[in-house]
C-alpha cells in the first residue's frame, strides 16, 4: 500500500471516529434534555395535577397513537418526518405553564396542538428537535343561552361546539367552519370562517374574552393582558404568544328553519357564464345568503376531461324568501324550489359535511376524520370580477393541470363593514371573495408529494392576473409554506416580513409583530410561520 493511500485511509478512518463522536454526543445530549425535561415537569411547583400520565414518550406504546390521532396530512406521516421527542397530553391548565416554564429552562422546541388542521403540520413537525403541548383534552364547553354566551375550550372541536349549543337551543348557532373536526383553538386563533360569515363575520368578530399562558406561565384573562395581546390572540395567531386554554364567545341567533342547497353545472361553457355571473354578485347578495362556488377538473359523459361546478350554500330563512332573491339577483344558476330543503342550522352542518341522511345531531361529536390523505392547499384574493375569457382561460389550465380543484368563498355583507383593523385578519371590504386551492393524493413519497404540489404552484402561478397584488393576500388559516419560511435566527424579521404582509397586510404585521416583542421578546412562542420580533437594534 502506497504512503498516499495509507495516509488517505487514516484520515477518512479519523472523519469516521470524529463524526461517530459526534453524532453519539448530539444523541447523547439530546436524550439528556428530555430526560432532564420530563424530571422538570414531573417536580414542577406549579402542578396542581400530577402529570406523570399525559407524557408520552417513544418508548411509551401509546406513543404513535397519539401522534397520529391529530395528524390530518399524511405529508407528515413518512419515515423521514422527525417525529416529537415526547409529547404531553395536558390534563390541566397547570400542566401547560409547567410544560412552557420547563421548555424555556431546558431549551426544547414546544408545538402547540389542539385539533392538528394545520395544513403544514406546524402543530406538530419541525426540523430542530421539539415536544408537542397537546390540548385536546381541554375540551370543555360552558353555554350560556340566557347570556347568549359560552366559554369553549381551544381543544374542543367546532363538532363538539355546535352540539353543546344545539342541546340548549335550536336558534342558536356560531358563525364558524363547517368541518366538524377543526380544532377550536387554531381555527379561532386564526380568524375562523363559515356560511354565515356574510351574516356575522368571522368567528374572531364575535369572541369577547379569553385566557391564556404566557412565557412567564402566567394565565391571563382579556383584562389582565390588555387590549393588544387580545387583539394579536384573535386573528394572528395564537401559538405566537403564548398557549390559548379558552375563548368566551358571543353565540348568534339563526331561524328556527334554514334553507340549504346544492346543485351542480357541467362542461366549461356552462360553468363559465355562471361562474362569471357568480363573481359579479356573490358578494352583493342578501347577508343572509352564502353560496360557495367550487370548480374542479370531471369526467365528461363521453370520458373526456371537463370543468364541473357546485355551489353548496346556506340561506338563513325560507324556501319562499329564496327563491325570490335568486329569482332577482341570480337567475343564471338556475336554482328551483325543488334544490331546497329546510331543515334547523345544525343539520344544515351535519348535510353540508355530506354525512348520510338522517344522521343525528350527535354526528358532530365525533373526532375522527372519514379519510385522512395527503394534501396541499393554498390561498388568493379575488378583488375584481373575471371575465368570461379570463375564466375559460382558468379552467383549461386546470384540465390540463387535472388533479387542482378551486374553492371560491363569497364575502361582502357584514365582512365588508368591519374594519381591516380590528382585528389582525385584514381581508375585509374590496373582496369578491376568497379562493383555495385544493389537491390530495392518496400515493406515499417525497416524490410524488413534490409533483403533486407542484401542479398547485403551476396553477396558482397562472392565477397571478386574476388575484390581489402588492400585496399578494394570504388567508393564514390556509397555512402555506410557499410564501415564506422564518427560520427563527438573525434574519428571523426579514423572513417574517415576507409571509406576514401577506397574511395580514402592512400595518396588521407591524403592529402584531410590535405585539410579539413585548410579551415574548425572546422568540419562545415560535414555528416555522410565527410572528416574529423586531431587530434587537429596534427594541
Amino acid at each position: 500500500m502506497s504512503n498516499y493511500n495509507f495516509l488517505f485511509i487514516s484520515t477518512m478512518f479519523v472523519i469516521a471516529l470524529i463524526l461517530c463522536s459526534l453524532f453519539g454526543h448530539s444523541l447523547a445530549t439530546s436524550n439528556n434534555v428530555q430526560q432532564n425535561f420530563i424530571h422538570c415537569l414531573i417536580s414542577s411547583t406549579e402542578l396542581t395535577i400530577p402529570i406523570t400520565g399525559a407524557i408520552y414518550t417513544p418508548s411509551n406504546s401509546s406513543f404513535n397513537t397519539i401522534l397520529q390521532a391529530y395528524l390530518r396530512n399524511l405529508r407528515f406521516n413518512e419515515s423521514t418526518t422527525r417525529k416529537p421527542a415526547l409529547i404531553v397530553t395536558v390534563l390541566d391548565i397547570s400542566h401547560v405553564q409547567a410544560s412552557i416554564i420547563c421548555a424555556k429552562k431546558h431549551n426544547l422546541l414546544m408545538k402547540i396542538r389542539s385539533g392538528g388542521h394545520d395544513y403544514e403540520g406546524l402543530s406538530y413537525v419541525a426540523d430542530h428537535p421539539f415536544f408537542i403541548l397537546d390540548l385536546f383534552n381541554l375540551r370543555s364547553i360552558n353555554v350560556s343561552i340566557e347570556d347568549e354566551t359560552a366559554w369553549v375550550q381551544t381543544g374542543a372541536t367546532l363538532g363538539e361546539l355546535y352540539y353543546r349549543i344545539s342541546e340548549k337551543s335550536s336558534t342558536h348557532g356560531f358563525p364558524a367552519g363547517v368541518c366538524p373536526t377543526v380544532g377550536v383553538g387554531g381555527h379561532f386563533s386564526g380568524g375562523g370562517y363559515g356560511n354565515m360569515m356574510r351574516k356575522f363575520g368571522l368567528s374572531v368578530d364575535n369572541i369577547i374574552d379569553a385566557e391564556l399562558v404566557d412565557v412567564n406561565g402566567k394565565l391571563l384573562n382579556r383584562e389582565s393582558m390588555g387590549e393588544d395581546l387580545f387583539w394579536a390572540i384573535t386573528g394572528g395567531g395564537g401559538a405566537s404568544f403564548g398557549v390559548v386554554i379558552s375563548y368566551k364567545i358571543n353565540l348568534v341567533r339563526v331561524p328556527a328553519k334554514v334553507t340549504v342547497f346544492q346543485v351542480r353545472r357541467t362542461s366549461i361553457q356552462n360553468v363559465t357564464n355562471v361562474a362569471h355571473r357568480w363573481l359579479q354578485v356573490a358578494d352583493k347578495l342578501d347577508y343572509n345568503l352564502f353560496i360557495r362556488m367550487i370548480v374542479n377538473v370531471v369526467n365528461s359523459t363521453n370520458g373526456a376531461k371537463t370543468i364541473g361546478a357546485s355551489f353548496p350554500s346556506l340561506f338563513l330563512g325560507n324556501t319562499s324568501t329564496l327563491m325570490n332573491i335568486m329569482d332577482q339577483s341570480f337567475p343564471e344558476l338556475g336554482l328551483q324550489r325543488s334544490d331546497c330543503q329546510e331543515m334547523n342550522w345544525t343539520q344544515s352542518l351535519i348535510r353540508y359535511f355530506n354525512s348520510p341522511p338522517g344522521s343525528p345531531d350527535s354526528t358532530l361529536l365525533s373526532r375522527i376524520r372519514r379519510t385522512v390523505v395527503h394534501l396541499k392547499r393554498k390561498s388568493d384574493y379575488i378583488k375584481n370580477p373575471i371575465s368570461k375569457q379570463g375564466l375559460r382561460s382558468i379552467f383549461n389550465k386546470m384540465v390540463e393541470l387535472d388533479h387542482v380543484g378551486l374553492y371560491f368563498n363569497p364575502y361582502g355583507g357584514r365582512m365588508a363593514e368591519i374594519s381591516e383593523f380590528a382585528k389582525p385578519f385584514p381581508h375585509r371590504a374590496g373582496n369578491i371573495a376568497k379562493m383555495q386551492y385544493t389537491l390530495d393524493w392518496a400515493e406515499n413519497g417525497v416524490d410524488a408529494a413534490n409533483r403533486y404540489i407542484n401542479l398547485t404552484r403551476v396553477l396558482h402561478e397562472y392565477m397571478t392576473p386574476f388575484v390581489s397584488k402588492f400585496p399578494r393576500e394570504a388567508f393564514l388559516n390556509y397555512r402555506d409554506l410557499d410564501i415564506g419560511v422564518n427560520h427563527n435566527g438573525k434574519n428571523s424579521f426579514i423572513e417574517g416580513s415576507v409571509y406576514g404582509v401577506k397574511y395580514f397586510k402592512e400595518t396588521n404585521f407591524r403592529r402584531l409583530v410590535k405585539v410579539k416583542t413585548i410579551v415574548d421578546p425572546d422568540n419562545f412562542f415560535r414555528n416555522e410561520q410565527s410572528i416574529p420580533t423586531l431587530p434587537s437594534t429596534y427594541h
